[in-house]
């Protein structure tokens, strides 16, 4: 891929990607450093790619920098966050928070693939070669991640009617 080529990915994807990251993360900063390291990472081996593969290589890029940055914080626990997360999952009454709420509980890899499918609009096969998986393995994920989100928001559908 040539500079300009590099250029018109980052111009084209890294407002998808931020968005991307940004649902998991969900902090702006550390989303917006995920996507710096993501391009850094990209130009590094920018001559290696070939330009008709870069969406799906700067998305699996950023899909791997943001499980590495996962695990890592996974292994430092903030006492602040986790009563902060308490408190608001005890208000929880609003539908946005509610949805983050299902999708959080959800694995990672069939998280992953429901953002990129229905908030991001990518094909099976896109998201395929950016999680690494078959397309079969994709709609299995997401299958199971719909699954699971109905039955999440039944049971708060049911405590919320209960009040």
């Amino acid at each position: 891929m040539t500079v300009s080529e590099y250029n018109i990915c980052v111009r084209d994807y890294s407002d998808n990607i931020y968005r991307f990251v940004l649902k998991h993360i969900k902090n702006v900063e550390k989303a917006e450093d995920i996507v710096q390291d993501v391009f850094e990472k990209v130009w590094v081996k920018v001559e290696d790619i070939s330009f008709a593969k870069a969406k799906s290589y700067f998305f699996q890029a950023a899909y791997r920098t943001m499980i590495d940055y996962i695990r890592k914080d996974a292994r430092i626990c903030y006492s602040e966050e986790i009563q902060s997360e308490q408190k608001s999952f005890q208000k929880q009454t609003d539908l946005q928070e509610i949805l983050n709420n299902a999708l959080e509980r959800l694995p990672q890899i069939q998280q992953s693939a429901i953002l990129l499918r229905d908030y991001e609009g990518y094909s099976y096969e896109e998201i395929g070669e950016i999680l690494s998986l078959n397309e079969s393995q994709v709609k299995v994920y997401i299958f199971r991640a719909r699954k699971n989100l109905r039955e999440y928001l039944r049971k708060i559908d049911y405590v919320l009617d209960e009040r």
